[in-house]
């Protein structure tokens, strides 16, 4: 892919040796139409199908803060060969054809994790996956946004005014469909910067092995699929308020499947904890927790009242029970516990720091404080690796981690 899209030059710096970044703003070819019959998607898949040793460059844009839905309302595709094709999946059903092809290649993406399950659910897998942002992480880049990384592997300013933009939207404005293009102009040969990068650090097998995890694992439920996920919910403090907000969420998420709308635009989570916290005190202080131009304040309190009614052995426990509890607590109900996570994390920080990388991309924090919840002893280097890769690590993450781990508790012991 060349660097040949539409742009202008423009310092950065004021002084004579700072880097020049170019504005890409239009796409090398043009802007394509949206493809909102199957033909023309056919007609692109054939052509990329010509050359298959081609990664396919993806995108996907959502409407998450507008709808309740996480599906795909536009897919950005681009290779070589057959250019760019962006592509409405609400206008068919994806063809077979472009599922077999694109099963078959090597995609690149951006915060792939983003956009994985939203292309899965039209059918749409990967054959391979090269994630740029998980690739910057590892490489230690100190911004690892799409835009910062073009800017640091191409030389190239990526604008980024669309990216919580309303993409339900139809017909979509042409400036948005710019940058949709745009988001995958350049991506392949981003990823061959940063593959070339991952070789010269040692990096390359780490990196194989993210891409594949990421690529075939299933992600387990979000914490907003949960009533525990209320932002502010620390501030109830009773069982009744809990109750009280557990039913306001249930009755929100109702409301939002049914109407296809993000939750917080039937009632935001602050207002949502704000009336909760009044209900026990009954209607008067629970309506003025709402906001004033509220809607039907009468149903929304016979929902609370359903919650600060309910029999005490129906109401929810303050903590919701966990394995292992909650780390913030350990320094008071389990201070061994706590001193053994604060030697391996510290030990665990200091060698993600010697590899260039931030310290959950070398061991995610959860998995690492299940490990030190589990071991009271400490076992043998190799039973921690093997441990460790039970969790969830990947073998390289075990390799670099077990070694630092259990120096860092048989100094201690």
């Amino acid at each position: 892919m060349s660097t040949g899209a539409q742009h202008t030059q423009q310092e950065t710096m004021p002084d004579d040796t700072a880097p020049q970044l170019q504005d890409l703003t239009a796409p090398e070819d043009g802007l394509p139409p949206v493809i909102d019959r199957i033909q023309p998607l056919l007609e692109w898949a054939e052509a990329a199908a010509s050359a298959p040793e081609e990664p396919v460059a993806v995108d996907a844009e959502r409407a998450s803060s507008y709808r309740y839905s996480s599906r795909a309302y536009l897919i950005q595709l681009r290779t070589d060969t057959a250019g760019t094709a962006l592509v409405d999946p609400l206008a068919f059903t994806m063809p077979g054809t472009v599922k077999t092809l694109l099963g078959e290649r090597e995609w690149v993406l951006h915060a792939a994790g983003q956009d994985l399950p939203s292309l899965a659910e039209l059918g749409l897998r990967p054959g391979a996956l090269f994630d740029t942002e998980l690739a910057a992480r590892l490489l230690g880049m100190e911004r690892v946004g799409l835009g910062a990384v073009v800017e640091d592997t191409l030389g190239l300013r990526l604008a980024k005014e669309h990216s919580a933009a309303d993409w339900s939207r139809r017909p979509l404005p042409e400036s948005w469909l710019v940058y949709a293009a745009l988001d995958v102009e350049v991506l392949v040969e981003v990823r061959d910067v940063l593959a070339g990068r991952l070789h010269e650090a040692g990096k390359a097998d780490w990196a194989r092995q993210e891409f594949e995890h990421e690529r075939t694992h299933e992600p387990g439920p979000a914490r907003s699929s949960s009533w525990r996920g209320l932002h502010g919910l620390g501030a109830l403090r009773s069982t009744r308020q809990l109750a009280a907000a557990r039913e306001m969420w249930t009755r929100r998420d109702e409301l939002a499947s049914e109407a296809d709308l993000s939750p917080h635009r039937i009632i935001r989570d602050r207002d949502l904890v704000n009336a909760a916290k009044e209900a026990p005190r009954g209607r008067d202080a629970f309506d003025k927790a709402l906001p004033v131009k509220m809607r039907r304040k009468d149903q929304w309190w016979q929902v609370a009242r359903t919650g600060i009614e309910l029999p005490p052995s129906h109401l929810p426990e303050r903590n919701e029970r966990s394995y292992p509890p909650p780390h913030k607590l350990w320094s008071k109900k389990y201070p061994e516990v706590a001193e053994r996570y604060q030697l391996v994390r510290t030990a665990v920080n200091e060698r993600a720091e010697d590899l260039e990388m931030p310290q959950e991309n070398l061991l995610q924090p959860a998995l690492l404080r299940q490990w030190v919840w589990e071991n009271e002893q400490v076992p043998a280097e190799s039973a921690v690796q093997d441990r460790l890769v039970e969790l969830g690590a990947r073998p390289w993450q075990a390799e670099q981690s077990a070694p630092v781990i259990h120096r860092a508790l048989t100094e201690q012991a």
